[in-house]
């Protein structure tokens, strides 16, 4: 077997050649990647050890971020491979060890289509002109790349946008079409979210992109900007619409939730959860996605503070291009994109859940064996 040098471009070119989304070097273990959501070790890896991985991580780092990691313990960073992909570093110390996480990011934007978001969601997304668009789920569901494919649809449209995005570090770095595109890195072009979405504000932007809204601050002054007529994506940690909501309205302190309730009943035009599961054939990863369109019944939901009822909105409004992620796990399943087991975990209703298992499954007793599965 080949055995791949514990160089830091020798190491992420294998990691890409194999089709790796992530890659992790930390002591006594090869470098671990993430292939189709499956970790494994990279083929050819030896066993890093404390000096190899000091010596990785520290290739990633300028002497001011090595300075500012010794202070931290930890940072995130970015690096390019020209020619191979952009990488977002995440630097940490574990039981006094250095290592690495490390997050794949293709040269190539992909587009809206390719990501299995339908034309007409992509159609009533971007003709969204004011308000708050955000994209969830959990770490690794892809939600940076769809956020970046909807924006690359609009640098490549027919209208002229100005965007601006302050990111984490920057990940998807965009070559201006016919869009007038301003990437902000925090610690390297502004100094924290909150700043950098503020200053945003007077840049006369179209199209705002914050990168996460993580704390009371950023969320406060994102609900701001969407309210005073910009267009704000962003992405949360959530796995539902109506998880959303909750996590927004309970950030804030009890005193204000009732005028946040309000405020996002305004503000609110979309959310898009995601979850990125196993293909049937093996053959990478498909977004199951929940999608909600802010209405007149899913404000007053939130205004009255019943965000739990947002989901029987959403399943009973497919006209108005909504649905649940239930039925797009359902429709991955019945067209053979996805097997059941993989799907199974990530049902709400189990009663659907159970409709969908009777559907792909026959159950026949045989005589001193149990059941099988026909």
């Amino acid at each position: 077997m080949h055995t791949v040098p514990l160089e830091r471009d020798a190491v992420l070119r294998c990691a890409v050649e194999v089709g790796a989304s992530d890659l992790i070097v930390t002591v006594g273990h090869p470098v671990m990647v993430t292939v189709f959501g499956t970790l494994q070790p990279l083929a050819g890896s030896p066993v890093v050890s404390a000096v190899d991985a000091r010596r990785l991580s520290e290739s990633f780092l300028t002497p001011a971020l090595h300075e500012r990691f010794l202070r931290d313990l930890e940072l995130d960073t970015r690096y390019h491979l020209p020619g191979v992909a952009h990488f977002r570093v995440n630097l940490f110390i574990q039981r006094g060890h250095w290592g690495a996480a490390v997050r794949i990011v293709p040269v190539r934007i992909p587009l809206p289509g390719e990501l299995g978001l339908a034309p007409h969601v992509v159609h009533r997304v971007l003709g969204i002109t004011r308000g708050l668009v955000l994209v969830t789920g959990p770490t690794g569901a892809g939600k940076s790349t769809t956020i970046a494919s909807l924006l690359e649809q609009v640098n490549q449209g027919g209208t002229r946008r100005h965007i601006v995005t302050v990111e984490d570090p920057i990940e998807f770095i965009f070559e201006a079409k016919n869009a007038v595109i301003e990437q902000r890195e925090v610690g390297t072009d502004t100094k924290s979210y909150a700043r950098g979405l503020r200053g945003a504000l007077r840049q006369l932007p179209h199209i705002i992109f914050v990168g996460e809204m993580r704390d009371l601050s950023s969320m406060a002054i994102a609900l701001t900007a969407a309210e005073t007529g910009n267009l704000v994506i962003s992405t949360m940690a959530t796995q539902s619409a109506a998880q959303t909501v909750t996590r927004i309205v309970d950030s804030f302190p009890a005193h204000q939730q009732s005028q946040i309730r309000s405020q996002l009943s305004l503000t609110l035009r979309a959310v898009i959860s995601q979850v990125l599961l196993r293909r049937a054939d093996g053959k990478g990863r498909v977004a199951a996605r929940e999608i909600m369109f802010v209405n007149q019944a899913v404000q007053n939901l939130i205004r009255e503070d019943k965000i739990h009822q947002i989901t029987n909105v959403i399943a009973t409004s497919l006209r108005e291009d909504m649905f649940t992620l239930d039925d797009s796990l359902a429709e991955l399943v019945d067209r053979g994109v996805i097997e059941f087991e993989t799907a199974h975990p990530y049902f709400e209703d189990m009663d659907k859940r159970a409709q969908l298992q009777k559907r792909h499954y026959r159950v026949t007793a045989i005589a001193g064996t149990g059941a099988r599965r026909a």
